[in-house]
């Protein structure tokens, strides 16, 4: 770990229904891609308090062909310039373009996406919270020592009802606002 990550704050949030509105049949344009109402404030917060922002996503709508890499990017673009315009950032994008029945590493709940994230940035992932709206979300933080977090905002309502043994202790917010208030007071 070198010196300068160490003391950086770093914090891991999934995408699609943290971030922005899930959809059954995936974000595959631009325009089906629609910030949820304080998502993007919340992320600035995040980043004027110190805070990098790390986004860990699995995106196999890219491995069935639902959309290509050029649109994946120009969907990441405009999330970074509705962020830019709040003077924030996201760091970097970590995403996995495998469907599930290919059996990779870096499809979530499976460590290797965030593994990938702590060897890149050289840093250890224990106790850095990481926001998600799944059970895989809260599977893989836990997997890496992170500290999990579900919003209830895209699928986290649904998680949280349907999994509700599984979440003892997990600290469930409204949405990333909100959770991120409770992060940034404590």
């Amino acid at each position: 770990m070198n010196e300068n990550t160490k003391d950086a704050k770093l914090i891991i949030l999934d995408r699609d229904g943290v971030i922005n509105q899930d959809s059954d049949d995936y974000i595959k344009s631009v325009e089906e891609w629609i910030p949820i109402p304080g998502s993007l404030e919340a992320i600035a917060r995040l980043n004027h308090a110190g805070y990098r922002v790390i986004v860990a996503t699995n995106q196999s709508g890219l491995g069935r062909g639902y959309f290509d890499i050029d649109t994946l990017n120009a969907i990441h673009n405009r999330m970074q310039q509705k962020l830019a315009a709040l003077g924030a950032q996201i760091e970097a994008i970590f995403l996995c373009p495998h469907t599930p029945n290919t059996h990779c590493r870096c499809r979530k709940p499976l460590p290797g996406l965030l593994e990938d994230i702590a060897e890149r940035l050289r840093t250890d992932l224990t106790g850095i919270p990481m926001i998600g709206d799944s059970l895989k979300d809260i599977q893989v933080a836990t997997a890496v020592g992170a500290s999990p977090s579900l919003v209830l905002t895209g699928k986290g309502q649904s998680a949280a009802e349907k999994h509700r043994d599984d979440l003892t202790g997990v600290p469930i917010y409204q949405d990333l606002s909100t959770a991120v208030d409770a992060l940034l007071a404590g």
